[in-house]
């Protein structure tokens, strides 16, 4: 595999940056992963970094060197992620729970496929043109494929999410492709804090007439002039498939064809915490969510 990727992420007009990136490939694999860690909740960037970590740390137990069945690692990831965050807020009592939004990204045998949970997004622009993007987990959205449908009535506010990571319910998450990918096809994942405030036509031009190290920059810049003072965090990973064609050198190119099976790269921070993942099912999930939930009306009866 070939591709040039590049990534940056600024904190805005925020007191902290929430959201988190990165990726990992191997010689025949690469995944890239994008959360959004959401505000009026406890730290939500440890529910965007122990999403990160257990989606990466799955990713090196299963890629040896390819992902034996891409759409069961995606679900199997999102489930992974957010028992942990689950398991964070119960080792602590807590009364709340970190949540995050997430979009994730692989790349396989000349396709991609992806799952995201939430508002962060993922744009495919080919030639001069949007290919496709993820449709957010928000009630604003819903609505508007509602009326596309032929039901008219007036979408609430775009930032109201009815799926997330870390929430106290099973999350609602979206498994998308394989897409068969062409040279020069363009892959960006994003926050909320970028595509709110660039429009579609503008990602569309920056990604398909600069190369990625210079598009995602100049995409980010733009978003936080657009934003004001009050500006999200905006967070933005971009790459150019290449496939097996030759690529011009430079930082933000990668080439997997000379790397040993069995090695595994990644940019994610592995930082303190605890990313190890087990078996997962639904009943392990309910019964996550049920001390959760037993969790908070404990904490909640000792305050009244």
């Amino acid at each position: 595999m070939k591709f040039s990727v590049f990534q940056v992420s600024r904190k805005g007009g925020r007191e902290k940056n929430e959201d988190r990136m990165g990726y990992c490939y191997t010689r025949a694999s690469a995944v890239f992963l994008l959360a959004d860690g959401m505000g009026g909740h406890p730290e939500g960037e440890v529910a965007a970094q122990l999403a990160l970590q257990a989606i990466s740390a799955l990713f090196q137990k299963q890629a040896r060197p390819e992902l034996p069945d891409v759409s069961a690692f995606l679900s199997d990831a999102l489930l992974a992620a957010h028992r942990q965050i689950l398991r964070y807020a119960l080792n602590r009592s807590s009364f709340d729970t970190p949540r995050t939004t997430i979009v994730v990204a692989v790349l396989q045998d000349g396709h991609l496929s992806s799952v995201h949970c939430g508002d962060s997004r993922m744009y495919i622009v080919r030639g001069s043109a949007l290919l496709s993007r993820t449709k957010d987990h928000s009630l604003f959205e819903q609505n508007l494929m509602r009326s596309a449908g032929g039901d008219a009535f007036h979408s609430p506010n775009r930032n109201v999410l009815f799926s997330c990571l870390g929430s106290p319910t099973k999350p609602v998450f979206t498994v998308a492709g394989p897409v068969p990918l062409q040279q020069n096809d363009c892959i960006m994942l994003c926050s909320d804090g970028l595509w709110s405030s660039v429009s579609e036509d503008d990602i569309v031009f920056e990604l398909s007439h600069k190369p990625v190290d210079v598009a995602v920059p100049d995409l980010v810049e733009k978003a936080l002039r657009q934003g004001g003072e009050m500006c999200d965090n905006v967070t933005c990973i971009a790459l150019e498939w290449a496939g097996s064609e030759a690529i011009e050198p430079s930082p933000a190119s990668i080439s997997t064809d000379d790397i040993n099976e069995g090695v595994f790269a990644s940019t994610v921070q592995a930082g303190w915490l605890d990313a190890t993942v087990d078996d997962l099912d639904d009943a392990a999930i309910e019964r996550s969510i049920a001390e959760i939930n037993a969790a908070i009306r404990r904490s909640a009866a000792k305050k009244i």
